[in-house]
């Protein structure tokens, strides 16, 4: 990209820096207002600064955009962004966007928006670049072409979602947590769109990152037999938590549609009460048998789709090895296993100075065992010594941290974090109820 044209797809995820060559932030959208005869003005851009907070920079303010970077003038005011009404997110709402020639030639999307200086400080969409449909021969990708803003007009058909392939596919290298900040920065209407569009893996981890409250306006947003799909793909405890969300006669219609055996590892979770370990667990921990080596657990803590505090330990039963389980033997650390030959058996490596905690163990006794003893999970156990799951330290913090705190990590919100680091540590708290921008001209 040149220093007076960019293409706001390539722009995201730019280092902005100010005048003195200090990391501010990074671009994650750039804004845009519609004008009646002339191309869409830039108005500034969307700026994710440390603590996930995004944040409004006036176009006015920015000296330079090349090499990969934004160089801006002055300091950047760090009150929260909030979308002004005829104000459009080049990625988030253009993307995506139908638009007809006017010679008639037909119909094509966008793929990505040019935006160019005229003058110093004065920006506007120059170019899209964009794709026609597909041809019938199954072999045939789309033409793509470059055109101006005065050649084309954008389609909006009643009713007709916006096609959202075009976002997920620049957001694609996220992080679940990070993109699930992104959408919850979406107009409702668009964040839908996209969810209806990402794949139902995707969509799950996203959801695992968001407050309950985005959790449950989305899934109301699809169709049973999608939700159940995504429900597959969570963890059961956070599965568990957005279930106990839903209206009753949705949530057992949508345990239903679920594949049986995700399904009743829901509905156990659902069993216990939502401020007891057996509310927190989840049912997935790694569990072998006493003659399993080390080898064979490090190659079960690698697997890619697991979490990192479930592969902090293995767990040691009597068969069955699925929850519940036969008798609950112990832990087996990760950093004891790596100081093993191979061939060791997992049974004589067994952590003897860790005791399991009950099904009905109080929420803040797990928290206070899990930062007396330094651990990021702790095994649970029924009346009868099976395993039935673990506590994570993640699965803790979601209590103790704020409900909005994904979605508001300010600097009120930080204190109240480290006020809930401060009563995880000591172990005194109250586990809550149930289941768990820019310049000062704006």
């Amino acid at each position: 990209m040149s220093a007076t044209r960019v293409f706001v797809a390539r722009l995201a995820g730019c280092a902005v820096f100010d005048p003195a060559g200090d990391r501010v932030g990074r671009v994650r959208d750039a804004l845009v207002v519609y004008r009646k005869s002339d191309a869409p003005r830039v108005v500034g851009l969307v700026v994710e600064v440390p603590g996930k907070r995004r944040v409004f920079l006036s176009i006015g303010r920015v000296t330079s955009i090349s090499g990969g970077q934004v160089i801006t003038t002055g300091l950047i005011n760090l009150r929260r962004f909030e979308q002004r009404g005829g104000e459009v997110r080049v990625i988030a709402e253009m993307l995506g966007r139908k638009v007809t020639f006017n010679d008639g030639s037909g119909q094509a999307a966008i793929e990505d928006v040019a935006i160019e200086e005229q003058e110093p400080g004065e920006w506007e969409v120059s170019q899209l670049f964009v794709r026609r449909p597909k041809g019938a021969s199954p072999f045939s990708k789309g033409q793509s072409a470059y055109v101006t803003w005065r050649e084309v007009r954008e389609v909006n058909a009643p009713g007709e979602a916006q096609s959202a392939e075009q976002l997920i596919a620049s957001y694609s290298e996220l992080k679940p947590a990070d993109l699930a900040n992104t959408l919850l920065d979406l107009p409702a209407q668009r964040r839908q769109e996209v969810a209806e569009e990402l794949p139902d893996d995707r969509l799950a981890d996203v959801l695992e990152e968001m407050p309950e409250a985005d959790q449950v306006e989305i899934i109301a947003g699809l169709t049973d037999d999608r939700a159940a799909d995504v429900l597959d793909h969570m963890q059961p405890d956070d599965a568990a938590d957005l279930v106990a969300q839903l209206p009753e006669e949705r949530g057992e219609h949508l345990l239903e549609l679920m594949e049986p055996e995700e399904a009743e590892d829901v509905r156990f979770l659902l069993s216990y009460g939502a401020d007891t370990a057996g509310g927190l667990m989840t049912t997935e921990p790694i569990i072998v048998s006493a003659d399993a080596t080390v080898a064979e657990g490090l190659a079960l803590i690698r697997r890619h789709d697991l979490p990192p505090a479930l592969g902090a330990a293995v767990c040691v039963t009597l068969p069955p090895y699925e929850p519940p389980t036969g008798r609950f033997l112990g832990v087996v650390h990760f950093q004891r296993m790596l100081r093993y030959p191979p061939h060791e058996r997992l049974g004589s490596l067994i952590d003897q100075g860790l005791e399991p905690v009950q099904a009905d163990t109080s929420a803040a006794e797990v928290s206070r065992i899990l930062a007396s003893y330094d651990l990021v999970s702790v095994p649970v156990v029924d009346e009868k010594h099976r395993l039935v799951g673990v506590v994570t330290i993640d699965d803790v913090l979601d209590y103790l941290l704020p409900d909005d705190w994904r979605s508001h990590p300010d600097e009120h919100d930080l204190t109240q974090r480290a006020t809930a680091r401060s009563q995880l540590e000591t172990g005194s708290i109250r586990i809550q109820t149930g289941r768990r921008a820019g310049d000062g001209t704006r």
